[in-house]
């Protein structure tokens, strides 16, 4: 947050605000509309339809994509409540945009048969196409999603309500940032201006992959690390609109609200096609490991369930399908390329993210620290939260800046004339504000990270009229 030894003092928001991660301990189900999942199939060892269809139902994830037609897991999820994206493969889109009736034959084929037992929410038509370089290809696409929608309104009321799309990489922006001066690339901003018209004709959202994982590839520094994975960070300044982004994320997604705005299409809605963070790298890969992975993806979670949204959509958490569910390891490549699973094939956890069942309330709290040891059930601690021995005071201030920041943290005490405010230190300043996070955040050992620079503690480090909330569990 950068916000200075002064700026750390002013008014936080007041204690009897609930956080909203807090309330989402109240309030999230066993399923939340805005977290999918895509479910790659680049594997020769990949478990059956039936037990990954019981894996998902124990997890708080609503929606699945698929890059084609699994005509076995999408029967093993009718009834389930879980909503699915089929794809169009890339070849098939030349014979849908030529013909009407083919389009028709596909619809009747990969879709009918299934609805409406099982939820089928949207077909994406291709994948990556206007950044692929064909541009044969590419002037196909819109005919295509065209046709398809046509054939799904004469089916009737089982395909009628389906949404038609196509995914991108943010290859098709030519400027992110700052997000304020995002914009379309040339290249492809003729074609994507009709396709916007078409999704915002048909209520069709623009489907994007956002990855902070290649952002930090493209920028190694520690800094840029804590800010793509949703931990303590000074933030960036958008010198266009004065936004302060704490995160990668939300400044990727107002990159591309700028772009549709840009364009004349901002009502159209984003949906985040793929994002993700892989357990394992080759020597070329700084950061790719399962501790990142999982700070990345369940700190992402928690942002989704506090619906706080981005600074451009406030107020609306943004779907967003995961990437992936399993590993895939026939995919060519480097190593990332293989280990981007939330689960092993062998229906084991690679990291919690807390999406279980049991795990997901307790997870909506982890996005105050972010590098806690991952474990198959996560268990709420007891005690306090406090500066580590060592920690410097440049880190323990970023800390102490995030913390206080966070909705629902009160930091009134450490301000003058506050019960905690002597010390006036930032290590003592900092201690209180860690706490107050860790405590409302879930009270999970990886709530009391921030980046190593904190530790928990079984003795009360209250002392004279200031008191640390917390205690035995």
């Amino acid at each position: 947050m950068g916000m200075g030894a002064e700026a750390r003092r002013k008014p936080a928001a007041a204690a009897a605000l609930l956080p909203i991660w807090l309330i989402c301990l109240v309030c999230a189900s066993t399923a939340e509309p805005y977290i999918g999942v895509n479910y790659g199939e680049v594997a020769d060892n990949l478990p059956s339809p039936d037990e990954t269809a019981k894996l998902l139902k124990s997890t708080s994830i609503s929606k699945v994509r698929l890059y084609g037609v699994d005509a076995g897991l999408i029967r093993a999820l009718a009834g389930s409540g879980i909503s699915v994206v089929v794809g169009v493969a890339n070849g098939d889109i030349p014979s849908l945009a030529a013909d009407p009736a083919a389009a028709s034959r596909w619809l009747a084929a990969n879709v009918l048969p299934f609805v409406p037992a099982t939820t089928i929410s949207a077909v994406a038509v291709g994948n990556e196409v206007l950044e692929s370089g064909d541009a044969t290809l590419a002037a196909a696409l819109l005919p295509a999603m065209q046709n398809l929608r046509a054939a799904a309104l004469a089916a009737g009321d089982g395909a009628a309500g389906i949404r038609f799309s196509t995914v991108n990489t943010m290859g098709v922006m030519a400027q992110s940032d700052p997000p304020s001066t995002g914009a379309f690339h040339p290249d492809v901003a003729p074609q994507l201006q009709q396709i916007l018209a078409f999704l915002s004709r048909t209520g069709a959202p623009f489907m994007i992959n956002p990855y902070p994982w290649f952002a930090y590839q493209s920028d190694p520094r520690p800094e840029t690390l804590a800010f793509c994975l949703f931990q303590p960070n000074a933030g960036r300044v958008d010198g266009g609109s004065k936004i302060r982004y704490t995160n990668m994320f939300d400044a990727q997604l107002d990159a591309v609200k700028s772009a549709l705005v840009r364009a004349g299409y901002g009502s159209v809605d984003i949906v985040v096609a793929e994002t993700g963070w892989p357990t394992k790298g080759d020597a070329g890969e700084p950061g790719a490991t399962a501790e990142n992975a999982r700070a990345y993806v369940s700190n992402l979670v928690a942002h989704l369930r506090s619906g706080a949204g981005t600074p451009l959509m406030p107020g609306k958490s943004v779907e967003t399908y995961l990437f992936a569910l399993y590993d895939e390891d026939l995919k060519p490549g480097p190593t990332s390329e293989r280990s981007f699973g939330l689960y092993h094939t062998d229906l084991t956890m690679a990291y919690d993210a807390g999406l279980t069942s049991s795990s997901s309330a307790g997870a909506a709290g982890g996005g105050g620290g972010g590098g806690g040891s991952a474990a198959a059930q996560p268990k709420q601690g007891g005690g306090w939260c406090v500066a580590r021995d060592g920690a410097s005071d440049a880190d323990l201030q970023a800390d102490l800046d995030y913390a206080c920041s966070q909705l629902g943290v009160d930091c009134g005490a450490i301000q003058p004339g506050g019960a905690c405010f002597e010390p006036n230190t930032v290590r003592a300043h900092a201690a209180y504000a860690m706490n107050q996070l860790y405590q409302a955040a879930g009270r999970h050992p990886w709530n009391c990270d921030f980046r190593a620079s904190a530790t928990l503690t079984s003795e009360n480090p209250s002392y004279g009229a200031c008191v640390y909330t917390g205690g035995a569990q």
